[in-house]
């Protein structure tokens, strides 16, 4: 395969995994082989086993930092910080993107940023939509109340009243606070239900009621 038929193949994009090849005609050694000389050649980037991205001077596009979140790890979906940051949930610049995983847990530190996974449950892998990006990509992201809720769970005292005022949550009204205590009650968590409660408090929702 000449490099030309790769940049055929991929298209538009710029993020692409190898079964891609591999369900052409060539061999699949010979297409391995062909993959790490274009890697050594600085033609393409591979972000992990299976997964390349072109390297710069033959993108289309720049991908987002969602969207290598996604390829890079599949079974997952972004949450947590990243997630509350993309909504304005939250006020803190997020450096690094934090997903959810059912697979293992890692931090991939890559090229084009940092990426954390955090390994949750198969019960609790819901609450996820799917995002369309400028650009025609599309990726899974944690609904608003889904990512504050995974935080709260993957955080030792996550529940905790100082916790949750230090998170500093802002736009309260991008938040459902009808289908935040839906979510929680569905997990069957005493946690999150805790939290929740304490959130839609601090948000001026209710009276505060120790719990």
């Amino acid at each position: 395969m000449k490099f030309d038929e790769l940049l055929s193949l991929v298209g538009d994009e710029s993020v692409f995994s190898s079964s891609l090849l591999l369900a052409g005609k060539s061999g699949s050694e010979s297409i391995r082989c062909q993959l790490s000389r274009w890697v050594k050649a600085g033609k393409i980037v591979q972000l992990r086993r299976s997964v390349y991205m072109l390297a710069t001077p033959y993108r289309k596009k720049e991908p987002h930092p969602f969207l290598l979140a996604n390829r890079v790890k599949s079974a997952s979906y972004v949450s947590l910080q990243s997630a509350l940051g993309y909504y304005g949930l939250i006020p803190e610049y997020v450096p690094v993107v934090t997903s959810v995983t059912t697979g293992r847990p890692e931090i991939l530190n890559l090229p084009e940023g940092t990426f954390a996974f955090k390994h949750i449950k198969k019960v609790f892998f819901s609450g996820y939509t799917r995002l369309n990006l400028t650009g025609g990509d599309s990726v899974f992201i944690a609904s608003p109340e889904k990512a504050l809720l995974d935080l709260i769970y993957l955080t030792p005292g996550g529940d905790d009243l100082e916790y949750l005022r230090g998170l500093r949550i802002q736009n309260p009204d991008r938040l459902d606070m009808e289908q935040l205590r839906k979510e929680a009650e569905s997990v069957g968590s005493a946690k999150l239900c805790r939290a929740v409660e304490r959130v839609v408090c601090l948000l001026g929702q209710e009276e505060y009621i120790e719990l």
